[in-house]
């Protein structure tokens, strides 16, 4: 262990641990849970503080030297190297404070390290008054949870919500010539095709896509300038335009200066549609997947319309059971981003004043959700939809026992006389087609053409 100190005293920290003593009281402060920010987060944090380092040297504030130090600890930072330094709970101060100096704190020791001095000196390169220079964990943290989540949704989800739109596409494209029963209320309605059905679910992600796009509009703004309350108190009047123009050089995304500080650090309004936008499309996907769990289900007894791929046994104990996993698995995700939306929803209320205060709470629960989409959606595509096969035969079949196959009669019969024929076609176990024939109510031709199911498929004169 090594002694350090700060404002409120001396504190022994671990001798191989790059932090200082702001984090270490965190860390005694919050054992809370073993939730630690994302890579992702640590990442942006570590690319704020490079941009921030090489600004403060171009407006003449920070020695090139020091800089330099600054400038290449944080890219290690941002680039891994040095993730397990990153210590504090995600259950912390709710200003984010704990880790924007945990940062500071492993970027000053590595930077010194490279000067050459020693752990915890805080010479020649302070974690405040360098690292932190210009910035405040007010403006830091919210910057971070914007960089760190529209990086995500622009890399990460919307590429794999493309790869499944483009695999429920091709199914649409495939199965479009099997017609099959519709179903509504869960009971028989008229007929519809398997690839109409997939077209549906295409949709719905193409959809998705487009919202998630517009959420990255609001997620362009940065609150990195507006410092302690928004007045931007301690830093250069060009200092956050061009810590932007460098971080948007960096990532090659767009981000912009906050048009209004004090909405860009009061609340988390953007984050909290960008969330939205992601709950929506998690959502989206758990009735595609509970779809093609009741579609496949049987395979003797249930629907059976599809057959998923084979990915593993289902049962310790029932000797050739397969069961839906990767829906299974996909519907768990969603429940959990639809879970920590409302989590990040109540984290939104609290922009009391000139500062929010569920920062980390919003930043963990809204990056989580965006892993999680993006790993499950490219896994869904993959795993499951590539691989479905339509069940021609038990679809047709379906369609010629269903009840409502006499939708077609009611503009030729009635709607009263055609409701008396399918309850006697249920009552004796018969087709509709069956009870028109036997009772000779229709010629055969014109049963053939009224109960033609691709006749059923469009809008008719």
């Amino acid at each position: 262990m090594r002694t350090e100190s700060d404002s409120i005293g001396p504190i022994q920290i671990p001798t191989d641990k790059f932090y200082g003593a702001s984090t270490q009281r965190a860390v005694n402060n919050f054992p809370v849970s073993d939730r630690r920010f994302s890579r992702s987060m640590i990442e942006a944090l570590g690319v704020i503080k490079w941009a921030a380092a090489l600004t403060n040297q171009d407006l003449g504030k920070l020695d090139s030297k020091l800089a330099k130090a600054i400038a290449d600890a944080a890219a290690e930072v941002a680039q891994g190297k040095h993730d397990d330094h990153f210590v504090v709970d995600v259950f912390q101060t709710g200003s984010g404070t704990s880790t924007n100096m945990n940062a500071n704190e492993v970027i000053a020791n590595l930077a010194n390290l490279k000067l050459g001095s020693k752990l915890g000196t805080k010479k020649p390169i302070h974690p405040n008054d360098h690292v932190n220079m210009g910035q405040s964990s007010n403006d830091v943290i919210p910057t971070a949870i914007h960089v760190a989540s529209a990086l995500g949704l622009q890399n990460r989800l919307l590429p794999a919500l493309k790869i499944l739109e483009n695999a429920l596409t091709k199914k649409a494209i495939a199965f479009k010539n099997i017609i099959k029963i519709g179903r509504t209320h869960l009971q028989d309605a008229t007929p519809i095709t398997l690839g109409q059905e997939f077209s549906g679910y295409a949709t719905q992600i193409k959809k998705g896509i487009a919202r998630i796009q517009a959420a990255l509009e609001g997620l362009q703004e940065l609150a990195i300038g507006g410092t302690a309350v928004g007045t931007g108190i301690n830093t250069h009047p060009q200092f956050a335009k061009r810590v932007c123009e460098k971080l948007s050089a960096k990532t090659k995304f767009k981000f912009r200066e906050a048009e209004n500080h004090f909405e860009a650090q009061s609340s988390k309004d953007a984050c909290l549609f960008a969330s939205g936008a992601v709950k929506t499309v998690a959502v989206s996907i758990m009735k595609i997947v509970n779809d093609l769990r009741w579609l496949s289900s049987g395979p003797r007894c249930a629907i059976f319309e599809i057959e998923l791929p084979t990915l593993q046994a289902g049962s310790s104990i029932m000797p050739g059971k397969v069961n839906p996993v990767i829906p299974e698995a996909l519907a768990q995700i969603a429940a959990q981003v639809i879970g920590n939306d409302a989590a990040i929803t109540i984290g939104c209320q609290s922009g009391n004043f000139e500062l929010n205060v569920m920062m980390p709470l919003i930043a963990s629960n809204l990056l989580e959700s965006i892993e999680l989409l993006s790993t499950g959606s490219q896994m869904l595509a993959e795993k499951c939809v590539d691989g479905i096969k339509a069940n021609k035969k038990r679809c047709e079949d379906l369609v010629e026992q269903s009840l409502a196959m006499v939708t077609s009669l009611a503009p030729v019969l009635g709607y009263d006389e055609s409701t008396r024929i399918a309850k006697e076609a249920f009552k004796n176990g018969e087709t509709i087609r069956e009870i028109l024939t036997e009772k000779k109510i229709l010629s055969k031709e014109k049963i053939d053409k009224l109960l033609d199911p691709k006749t059923m498929l469009t809008p008719g004169e």
